[in-house]
């Protein structure tokens, strides 16, 4: 498997606090990797200093094997980094297609290819039907869906997608796990921070699991959750920093549904 992303070491420090504490990962082509663990263990920024918003004390970041360690995050766009945000923010008194026009011309001056590209990624995930609807009228789903749009306008070879699934209802939640598991078959490296297990499980070939900044265990879903470190920080109940585990008040509790 070609290797697409590669983490070593990784030191972020606000102050005198360290938010994370030498991780490491490697991510290959069209493999999805989840990140887990406790409110507070890190995974945001670690998230934050692999696409560039946030400064490395130490490690190194590499792109298919290009050093892009000190690169800011729109040249790692370039050099083929897409993200989602946990919490999205559209561009409201815009239309759903001109917020995939934006990122799409960071890949092209020429408008109409940038069009193009927005249409094309609106069909892909199913709110082409809504592209001159203002952005501001959509509901949960569907704004992840553009949140989404977004960072695929941008052509990545790697995709971080933060908490894309919290809040969602089953069945927008099902959708949303086909439709990343489809990304992934068609090459494309996935890295997600996810609270849904569901999604964990069925999605994820290797899952790493982060507690007060420091890698706490990895392996398959099968394999971290019977980990009994894993149970004590994040899985039994109360986390490691004394926040409530997955499925409590911590995430959305919007009505989700399409209508």
């Amino acid at each position: 498997m070609q290797e697409a992303l590669n983490a070593d070491g990784v030191v972020v420090q606000f102050g005198g606090l360290t938010a994370v504490n030498r991780v490491s990962l490697k991510l290959g082509k069209g493999e999805i990797q989840g990140l887990i663990g406790p409110n507070g263990a890190g995974k945001t920024t670690l998230f934050n200093a692999l696409t560039g918003y946030v400064r490395l004390h130490q490690g190194s970041v590499k792109l298919f094997g290009d050093d892009i360690t000190h690169l800011p995050p729109y040249a790692r766009a370039r050099r083929g980094l897409g993200r989602t945000f946990q919490i999205e923010r559209p561009f409201e008194e815009l239309t759903v297609l001109e917020n995939a026009l934006i990122p799409a011309f960071l890949k092209t001056e020429r408008r109409q290819q940038a069009e193009a590209r927005a249409w094309q990624v609106l069909e892909q995930v199913g709110l082409a039907d809504r592209a001159q609807q203002p952005s501001a009228d959509l509901n949960l789903a569907r704004r992840r869906r553009l949140e989404l749009a977004k960072a695929l306008a941008l052509e990545p070879r790697v995709l971080f997608l933060d908490e894309l699934m919290a809040g969602l209802n089953p069945p927008a939640l099902a959708d949303m796990i086909a439709f990343v598991r489809g990304l992934s078959e068609t090459g494309l490296a996935i890295l997600m921070v996810e609270h849904i297990m569901k999604a964990i499980v069925e999605l994820c070939d290797h899952v790493i699991v982060l507690a007060f900044g420091e890698k706490i265990s990895e392996g398959t879903p099968e394999a971290v959750t019977a980990d009994p470190r894993v149970i004590e920080a994040y899985l039994g109940g109360a986390g490691a920093a004394g926040e409530e585990s997955p499925g409590s008040a911590d995430e959305p509790t919007n009505e989700t549904g399409e209508s």
